[in-house]
């Protein structure tokens, strides 16, 4: 681990941080999108704030007062909806603590969790989740496919909210 990555800081997100989720999402060179594609798919600034006005479902990880990730959940469907770390920050372990983060908040309310991702096998997230614990179940017309995680037995339902 580096000296960076032993002072990050994990906490939840917070409308402040807005901006700094969509430079992440658009920085990214896998599964890809840009600002005007993701607000055909509905996600907009406006869209995240009333997530994060509804109740904590977002975290990032921040470096010296900089946001270099985050993750997103749907607590009510049991989605980690996103998850991304900036290109330059990867392998340095915070796609896991972001993991660990939403899967915490998950499990609290569903004993089973799942996320959609591009299925291409370059795509470095299936490595990540199947290196997790996470198991691919469907594929979609298209790449994409979905990955889902069960609560084990006697597994601590509290922690990072």
């Amino acid at each position: 681990m580096t000296a960076c990555a032993a002072s990050a800081q994990l906490r939840l997100a917070t409308l402040a941080d807005i901006e700094a989720l969509f430079a992440i999402r658009t920085a990214v060179t896998d599964n890809a999108l840009t600002r005007e594609q993701l607000a055909e798919l509905g996600i907009t600034p406006e869209s995240i704030a009333e997530l994060l006005t509804a109740e904590p479902c977002a975290w990032v990880v921040e470096v010296g007062g900089e946001v270099v990730g985050f993750s997103l959940v749907d607590l009510a469907n049991g989605e980690v909806f996103a998850l991304f770390v900036r290109p330059d920050w990867q392998g340095q372990g915070f796609g896991a603590r972001l993991l660990a983060a939403a899967e915490t908040a998950l499990f609290r309310r569903h004993a089973l969790i799942w996320l959609v991702t591009d299925g291409r096998p370059a795509v470095r997230a299936n490595a990540f989740y199947r290196s997790h614990g996470w198991h691919r179940v469907v594929s979609f017309e298209g790449t994409d496919v979905r990955y889902e995680k069960s609560r084990t037995p006697g597994q601590d339902q509290g922690g990072i909210s």
